[in-house]
């Protein structure tokens, strides 16, 4: 009779843990759906933009700003650009705050709690900055979102046909040539290894270096492309489950017009 009570009773918690689990995974893909309509309005109103033309809009420091993101801007002032991987749902807004670099982590354009989040620059970018590595951050979503698809940089195919990645500032469009894709990791502070993770923002000369040559030796592609000072870096970084803390990095440089 015991025996049957505590089988009874494991029957109950494995069904309840089935119902929990279901109830989880309906959330998770519910809320991603959701966020996918909202960026896809997004994406709507940056094409509206374009369409409807409009006054001139300009940043605080008197620059004007790029019809497509006239709209956006008014709505958002973190807006800071635009990241698209063409074919793939990386098509995003980047978003910048000084004082809190990982503020759009777990929020939406509209600052409303998301654990989607945005794409998101570094604090310590400056776009216009031509010595500066822009590095932006993304979630690696089980649904597909943000990030998820860079990892597919890794595939050589994939790369040889997504070798430019677009990023826009808000004052004009930008492409970048991929340079580099690597898997890494955070690293303990204690380990003497190359941390990419510590070249965000402004670069010396010999940071520059440094930050190009590890890249281009960790990298799974040999692209043939070696960025010297003074082109502009962009790196785009996501979480890697390869290893505790893991990282997929992609490094591009500013191609000229």
């Amino acid at each position: 009779m015991k025996k049957k009570w505590i089988t009874n009773v494991i029957l109950v918690l494995l069904v309840l843990v089935f119902i929990g689990s279901g109830l989880y995974l309906f959330r998770y893909f519910w809320e991603a759906r959701q966020t996918e309509n909202e960026l896809g309005e997004l994406q709507q109103s940056k094409i509206e933009s374009v369409n409807e033309g409009g006054e001139e809009l300009q940043t605080s420091d008197g620059r004007a700003i790029l019809k497509d993101y006239r709209k956006l801007y008014k709505k958002n002032g973190d807006l800071i650009g635009w990241v698209t991987v063409k074919d793939t749902k990386i098509d995003y807004p980047v978003m910048q705050t000084k004082k809190d670099s990982e503020y759009y982590l777990h929020r939406n354009f509209k600052k409303k709690k998301d654990v989607n989040g945005l794409p998101f620059l570094d604090a310590n970018c400056d776009v216009e900055d031509n010595n500066s590595n822009l590095m932006v951050y993304g979630h690696h979503m089980k649904s597909g979102l943000m990030f998820a698809h860079l990892e597919d940089y890794e595939d050589a195919a994939f790369y040889k046909k997504h070798k430019t990645i677009e990023f826009d500032t808000l004052y004009e469009k930008r492409k970048y040539e991929v340079v580099a894709v690597f898997r890494s990791k955070i690293y303990k502070e204690e380990e003497d290894v190359f941390k990419y993770y510590r070249y965000g923002g402004a670069l010396s000369e010999k940071q520059f270096t440094d930050y190009v040559e590890n890249c281009i030796k960790l990298s799974v592609h040999q692209t043939g492309i070696k960025p010297v000072y003074g082109e502009q870096l962009l790196t785009l970084v996501t979480c890697a489950y390869h290893t505790d803390e893991g990282r997929f990095v992609v490094v591009a440089r500013r191609k000229q017009a």
